[in-house]
């Protein structure tokens, strides 16, 4: 009769990596939905509104969102990539083919916001701060501040009133994005704390 004795050198190391590997994609789900999402989407532009003046927080951004849009994306990709190395696609049952789906819905949304809205968004802003540069505007501090010296910069220029508009639904979008991806893992966060023990 044959004995068969497992190495425990096996065993330990594959918990330590799975643990591992479940921690860093928890690090990550929490790090996005808590702290990063929230704070860059809404409470640090409402900061530093009231603190900077226009061209310096609009330099602040186009050089922060882009990295932090970036940073997501990557987020949302190593999140997908651990799920999907422990739930091979042919053993799936219908709740984590859902899951996946989520997985996949954030990694794509935070790609677009990253490529494009946050790209383009830089890049209008840019073209605005010198056309209010040209105009003597831009050192006030916060964006209710001179309310009519832009409003009348908006009507006088068809090209800056044009851009005023894209740089607004661009940020919309950014930010109906930014909030996909917070409800993505937040339910990403609702799944993990139900199957913890076997992920």
């Amino acid at each position: 009769m044959e004995l068969n004795v497992l190495d425990s050198s096996d065993i330990f190391g594959k918990v330590s990596l799975s643990r591992l590997l479940t921690g860093i994609q928890t690090d990550t789900k929490t790090d996005k939905t808590g702290k990063g999402r929230i704070w860059v989407t809404f409470i640090s532009s409402f900061v530093m509104d009231s603190h900077l003046n226009r061209h310096t927080f609009g330099l602040i951004q186009s050089r922060l969102v882009p990295f932090y849009l970036h940073l997501g994306s990557l987020y949302a990709f190593l999140n997908l990539t651990v799920f999907a190395v422990y739930h091979p696609v042919d053993l799936l049952d219908d709740r984590e083919t859902f899951q996946i789906g989520v997985y996949f819905l954030c990694v794509s949304v935070a790609a677009v916001n990253a490529q494009w809205f946050g790209q383009m968004t830089s890049e209008i802003m840019s073209d605005m701060h010198l056309m209010e540069q040209a105009q003597g505007l831009g050192q006030d501090i916060g964006l209710s501040t001179n309310r009519e010296a832009y409003a009348k910069l908006c009507e006088t220029d068809s090209r800056y009133r044009c851009l005023s508009g894209r740089l607004w639904l661009y940020r919309l979008l950014s930010s109906v994005c930014n909030l996909c991806c917070i409800t993505c893992n937040a339910y990403s966060l609702f799944y993990l704390s139900e199957n913890l023990t076997t992920l």
